[in-house]
């Protein structure tokens, strides 16, 4: 079949439902462009879950991506592929080091940290409840942003004054609208905050994830700890992941609810959960649209008679294949928080799946309880198409969602 011309990922993210439509159309996977580095993405979701967890697909551009030095060098998403931790890892690596991370999200865990959830939200839902009646809130900035911040500074025993710093960096991790120049520079910035916060915890440990793997890093000497720079790295990973993710779900549940006042109407009847909602925004609007990147340990037959070679890259087009008529019918599209088939692909799938799912869903549906008991007459403050997506073709949000919290009184 004649060959396609790459189809050039948008990098600002702005019409993201008609680019997931126009890779579909090209079939179960397609050669795309994202700045400027060449790739296949894949949105069919039978052919994708397949690569996910298929041993002849890997995430260690060292090892499977022939080009990796040049666009470790040249590509302003270079560190998505530069890190050394269980998130570009393969194989025994990867299981070394998920396996250090793990007992941190254990069902266990988990429950001791939902309390500390609850009342992180309920703090911040009291700030909004003190605020003047009609006046315009931006609940991204006010719940949305602060209540991961604060949860993922609790699990790693991030100092109070070490979090608008990382805030702003992780802001530029997924800023995909940045300069190769611009993107280094928040890299030097992130490692910089980094060490700070290892000197810190070195200097006087706590019972805290961060103190956690220091010390696994400081005693193992058998090769099953980490690196130096693995633990920079995850770190760096628990932190990025923990806080961005969590924030753009909220903001779309919410923003949800909000242009879906028959969906909000069966919650307030009792006839589904909020839980229901959470499962519901994962699969409509995933927090992550496209999940750089992963590389074909060797040629990899589609579907339709293509081939993906050896050491090319593969996109996870995660929003597309979410949405995808032939998994979740003709109206793949629309927000149904009674749909039957609950399935999507917004943690991953496979040996990769997100450690942290479980945190998440406990924050998000959190959230939504308390915001949503607290102010049952909350409505957007602008029409919805006002809204501006984020700049970026990772994150799946909003740059505000201004909302009035009550009537004006």
């Amino acid at each position: 079949m004649p060959e396609l011309l790459p189809f050039v990922i948008d990098p600002t993210g702005a019409d993201r439902h008609a680019e997931y439509r126009a890779l579909r159309a090209r079939g179960p996977a397609t050669p795309v462009d994202i700045l400027g580095l060449r790739a296949w993405a894949v949105t069919d979701p039978t052919v994708l879950r397949t690569l996910l967890t298929s041993p002849d697909v890997s995430k260690d551009g060292r090892a499977h991506y022939p080009a990796f030095q040049e666009t470790a060098g040249t590509w302003p998403l270079a560190l998505w592929i530069l890190v050394e931790n269980m998130f570009t890892a393969y194989g025994a690596d990867h299981r070394r080091l998920r396996r250090m991370i793990s007992p941190a999200f254990s069902a266990r865990r988990i429950a001791e940290l939902s309390p500390i959830v609850r009342s992180i939200v309920t703090g911040l839902v009291d700030d909004l409840a003190a605020l003047p009646a009609g006046q315009v809130v931006d609940l991204r900035e006010r719940l949305a942003l602060p209540l991961p911040i604060a949860v993922i500074g609790h699990l790693m025993g991030v100092p109070e004054d070490q979090r608008d710093g990382f805030r702003q960096i992780v802001d530029g991790v997924f800023d995909s609208t940045l300069t190769p120049e611009q993107a280094q520079a928040n890299v030097v910035r992130l490692y910089e905050h980094i060490d700070q916060l290892i000197a810190t915890k070195r200097a006087d440990p706590g019972d805290d994830l961060t103190s956690f793997l220091i010390a696994a890093r400081d005693e193992e000497s058998d090769g099953a700890g980490f690196t130096g720079q693995e633990l920079r790295d995850t770190l760096g990973l628990m932190i990025n992941a923990g806080y961005e993710t969590t924030v753009n779900v909220i903001d779309q549940a919410v923003f949800a609810m909000l242009t879906s006042p028959d969906q909000l109407r069966l919650v307030r009847t009792g006839e589904v959960s909020w839980e229901d909602v959470v499962e519901e925004t994962l699969r409509h609007e995933p927090a992550v649209k496209y999940l750089p990147m992963r590389f074909a340990v060797t040629d990899l037959p589609l579907p339709d008679g293509q081939v993906i070679s050896a050491g090319e890259p593969i996109l996870a087009a995660y929003g597309a294949a979410n949405r995808h008529p032939e998994w979740h019918g003709p109206d793949a599209d629309a927000f149904d928080v009674t749909r039957r088939v609950k399935d999507h692909l917004a943690f991953g799938y496979g040996v990769h799946f997100c450690l942290g799912a479980p945190l998440a869903r406990l924050e998000v549906v959190e959230a939504l309880r308390q915001l949503f008991e607290r102010f049952p007459e909350m409505s957007l403050a602008v029409p919805a198409a006002e809204l501006r997506p984020l700049p970026t073709l990772i994150s799946n949000g909003h740059k505000e969602l201004p909302v009035r919290l009550s009537a004006a009184g």
